[in-house]
């Protein structure tokens, strides 16, 4: 990693500290905020209540992160809300609504099968624009832009893209014709092919093309519907002419959830490389930047994704399943030996554009059981030197393969991602 940017972790005493990760990772123009838990930090204790009560001290602790950093609320550009019931999201909105004055940043929420705390109903994480660098950079003058378009489903508490720097975050889409507000008719493969076309519309209105895309996100209410969302999905990448030449596709993490806001069956979110910065950057900063996608053979390869998608200062690594790249079947073991191949895999892709674990900044588990999180900690832990990243851990009803664990990660990339490098 270069040295003209350093990756930032710190805590604070003011949220849950873990010794499993950094409560806020910044790199460059973004900071990546551990999943808070309903925990407050004087007692260590999910707090009294119900969901209202939970999800306040979810966003409490966020906001005493962000506020030991120097930020504020208003500089969150994406939420995930993860809820063990579904039907509890509009008591959560009712708090969420509170906590922002001036916007809504983007958005996904769905429901897990578990999270790693008894008692707890809901988790949120958060991504945070970081204006001024990370040390040793400067401060940067940069704005960030939130954008709504009529041609895609408008929510009450989430904006469609929010740019800054150089990513737009795109908030989850679920398969709802925006001319009706309604559900499309029809299954899963017509509600996926619904999400990815509001996608498509949301990026049109920002003049960005479909392939500038970097990480797509799938959540699906059954598993067993992927073959069904991929045979859509692959009408839609590669999108241009370029792309199909050489065959790009977005870094990719599915996941297998317990319920969907409207009762959907897919919903898709997705980070979309943003070239020309946001104001009041020059529009010629995007000739300095291209999209730089690599597969390495130490790793499992898929036709449906790429291992890592670098664009300006950050990679994002597709999820990776406990699966041994030589024979292409999962490890033998439990879910210990299971995170160690996710790990492996992860590892060694980082390591084939140059990277160390080290440069990691965020790391997303989902493990089958969620009482197999201790022994995925166990071996977690030695994969990194200095530092943990920052994490979000919950207990999906489902991982291909039908595997115990399933890791993706977002890698800081300190040199940048100049064409001709």
């Amino acid at each position: 990693m270069s040295g003209d940017i350093i990756k930032v972790s710190r805590n604070t005493e003011n949220a849950p500290i873990s010794p499993v990760s950094t409560q806020t990772v910044a790199f460059s123009h973004y900071n990546n905020i551990s999943a808070q838990l309903p925990v407050d930090p004087r007692t260590g204790d999910v707090v009294a209540g119900g969901v209202k009560e939970q999800a306040m001290q979810c966003l409490e602790n966020i906001k005493a992160i962000v506020e030991s950093i120097d930020h504020v609320m208003d500089d969150v550009v994406k939420i995930n809300v993860f809820l063990k019931n579904i039907s509890d999201v509009d008591v959560v909105d009712e708090v969420y609504a509170t906590f922002f004055k001036n916007y809504f940043p983007t958005r996904t929420t769905l429901a897990v099968a578990a999270l790693p705390l008894e008692g707890a109903l809901v988790q949120i994480d958060a991504i945070i624009s970081n204006g001024e660098g990370t040390p040793s950079q400067a401060p940067c003058d940069l704005v960030k832009v939130a954008k709504n378009t009529e041609n895609a489903p408008i929510s009450s508490v989430s904006t469609q893209t929010v740019a800054f720097s150089h990513y737009n975050n795109i908030s989850a889409q679920l398969p709802v014709d925006p001319k009706t507000g309604k559900m499309v008719a029809g299954g899963v493969k017509e509600q996926a092919g619904q999400c990815l076309r509001n996608i498509k519309n949301i990026l049109e209105s920002i003049d960005v093309p479909f392939d500038d895309i970097v990480k797509i996100n799938i959540f699906l209410k059954n598993a067993a519907d992927i073959d069904a969302v991929n045979e859509v999905y692959t009408t839609f990448f590669p999108d241009s002419a370029i792309a199909r030449t050489v065959g790009y596709v977005p870094a990719r993490s599915t996941v297998a959830t317990s319920g969907l806001p409207m009762d959907a069956l897919v919903q898709i979110d997705a980070v979309v490389s943003h070239g020309d910065g946001t104001p009041p950057q020059e529009v010629e900063d995007r000739h300095g930047i291209v999209i730089r996608a690599n597969n390495t053979d130490n790793a499992p390869k898929s036709p449906l994704y790429t291992q890592t998608v670098a664009f300006s200062h950050y990679n994002h690594i597709a999820a990776q399943l406990p699966v041994d790249p030589k024979t292409s079947k999962l490890v033998d073991g439990g879910a210990k030996e299971q995170a160690g191949q996710c790990l492996t895999n992860i590892k060694a892709i980082v390591e084939s554009i140059g990277h160390v674990m080290d440069d990691v900044v965020k790391i997303n588990v989902q493990v089958k059981n969620i009482t197999d999180v201790d022994a995925v900690n166990e071996i977690y832990t030695t994969f990194f030197k200095r530092d943990l990243p920052a994490r979000t851990t919950i207990g999906v009803s489902a991982i291909p393969m039908d595997a115990l664990v399933q890791i993706d990660a977002v890698i800081s990339n300190g040199e940048g991602t100049p064409p001709n490098a």
